[in-house]
């Protein structure tokens, strides 16, 4: 199998699990959470065996997604899950903003070098970008998931969260071309 589409099921395969069992039980979130964070440990695994490494964001993500949903479950109270897409941007956002200032680093940079090399000018540039994406998506789900039903928060979350993030990261094409060494 390609290492690059086994990837791709690994990111995507816990959502869909979610999202497909949430419907199929009539939207109910009790049902959807444990397979999800099975699903989400179980893909951090499998990307720990192709890569040979501990994959840290998916294994960021594996340990609030347990946590967020674990609570939800605890407390049989959905405010945890609605919340953690907030908390979790909220975060990024942060360490993006405070990375330089405190650590003398870059994080974006340190995470996406492999990717692409930048000048200083460019990675500062897409940094804040980001952080400020991140601060967005945050206040974006805060505003669907206190406004809107739960079955709307579940859609924007897969639905809506995923294209906005991909049509973010090629809105920064230009600058990442304009500042590419």
């Amino acid at each position: 199998m390609n290492k690059s589409f086994l990837k791709f099921i690994t990111d995507f395969g816990p959502l869909l699990i979610f999202f497909t069992i949430y419907y199929k039980s009539g939207n109910d979130l009790r049902t959807a959470i444990p397979p999800l964070i099975i699903s989400t440990l179980i893909a951090v695994t499998i990307m720990y065996f192709i890569e040979k490494k501990i994959p840290y964001v998916p294994l960021i993500g594996a340990v609030v997604i347990s946590l967020f949903g674990g609570l939800t479950l605890y407390f049989n109270n959905p405010i945890f899950i609605y919340m953690k897409p907030t908390i979790v941007n909220l975060i990024f956002a942060v360490i993006l903003l405070v990375s330089k200032s405190f650590f003398n680093k870059n994080f974006l940079k340190f995470f996406l070098q492999t990717a692409f090399q930048l000048n200083e000018e460019g990675w500062e540039k897409l940094n804040s970008r980001w952080a400020y994406f991140f601060i967005f998506l945050a206040l974006l789900n805060e505003i669907v998931w206190r406004t809107q039903p739960e079955t709307t928060w579940v859609n924007f979350k897969v639905w809506g969260m995923l294209p906005i993030t991909i049509i973010f990261t090629a809105m920064q094409l230009p600058l990442i071309n304009k500042y590419k060494l």
